[in-house]
């Protein structure tokens, strides 16, 4: 298949580049580079079967020749990086969606749409299935990428009934892995750097929030799956293990052999005090579930981030503890 993917340089696009070019497909890589990263692509500049394109997918664009599919994973996806540019990620969200969509319709190509846990907001109901509603402010700081893929669900769902376009949702939970930018504000990587470089662990409140982690390897399975299965309603694909902030810091710690401690700062605005997966979906229609532990994941990943400490490309920023 020759298929799009949009947000191809970043962390999430990137693998997913990777993933569906091991399995013999053409793609074409589309980014602005707002927050994606040309590093992440530099070992494909030679593929062949690889074709990158440099622009705002929030402003139209069209292929003459076919696509079979089309992935809309642009977006900022961090909140330091949406909480900077709100206007950015209701766009992208929005007209980015839109003009996906329709080149999917153009094309008579299947479309796979990025979500998020964001969904759900600051849930009332945990774990978290798909037939949740959500419990989402719609005025407050997080409400620009919240409600921007609420509306990017409802848009592709209107395409899927009154355009017949096949479509797929895929609501990511928390994922971490190499690719990472160090300095995105999130909590895996913020803790990995502040570890490595001996600062001090930055948790807010008393840590005792929850996140699920899935490792970027199962949840590119878990997407890649998701895609070429006949399932249209959205789809939850995450780690189910649940863990505290607190806990998180006191594993990273551990595992970089720090001698950082731990310090608590306010918690931020909306929030959300827990957050797990229902995969109950995800492991009876995609025979999907991950595979990676956390204390394993982690030990993947820092050594990515080792090196850019080592090469003082890593700088820590902090915000709050939380990842779509």
């Amino acid at each position: 298949m020759r298929i799009l993917i949009t947000g191809a340089a970043g962390f999430l696009g990137s693998h997913l580049v990777d993933r569906f070019l091991a399995d013999g497909h053409r793609i074409v890589g589309l980014d602005n580079f707002v927050t994606g990263s040309r590093a992440n692509l530099e070992h494909l500049e030679s593929h062949e079967r690889f074709e990158f394109i440099e622009h705002d997918i929030s402003t139209p664009i069209a292929f003459a020749e076919h696509l079979d599919g089309v992935l809309h994973f642009a977006s900022p996806a961090s909140p330091i990086d949406y909480l900077e540019m709100p206007i950015q990620t209701l766009k992208v969200g929005s007209l980015g969606t839109h003009h996906c969509l329709g080149i999917a319709k153009a094309h008579d190509a299947r479309f796979l749409l990025a979500s998020t846990s964001e969904v759900y907001g600051d849930p009332q109901v945990h774990p978290q299935p798909e037939s949740y509603w959500g419990h989402v402010n719609p005025v407050g700081l997080r409400g620009c990428y919240d409600e921007a893929k609420r509306f990017a669900e409802a848009m592709t769902m209107a395409y899927h009934r009154a355009h017949g376009i096949d479509t797929r949702i895929v609501r990511i939970f928390n994922t971490y892995g190499p690719r990472m930018r160090p300095g995105d504000g999130r909590v895996v990587s913020n803790f990995i750097v502040q570890a490595l470089r001996g600062d001090p662990i930055t948790v807010y409140g008393d840590g005792s929030q929850t996140r699920s982690f899935c490792y970027v390897s199962d949840e590119v399975d878990g997407i890649y799956g998701l895609f070429m299965s006949d399932r249209t309603d959205p789809t939850n694909v995450g780690n189910p293990g649940e863990f505290t902030i607190r806990e998180l810091a006191r594993l990273v710690i551990e595992a970089t052999d720090s001698a950082s401690e731990i310090v608590e700062l306010p918690l931020p605005e909306d929030d959300p005090k827990v957050r797990r997966p229902d995969i109950s979906v995800a492991r009876e229609e995609l025979a999907w579930e991950p595979a990676v532990d956390l204390r394993d994941g982690l030990e993947r990943t820092i050594p990515y981030f080792r090196t850019l400490v080592n090469d003082g490309d890593a700088k820590g920023r902090t915000i709050q503890p939380d990842q779509p």
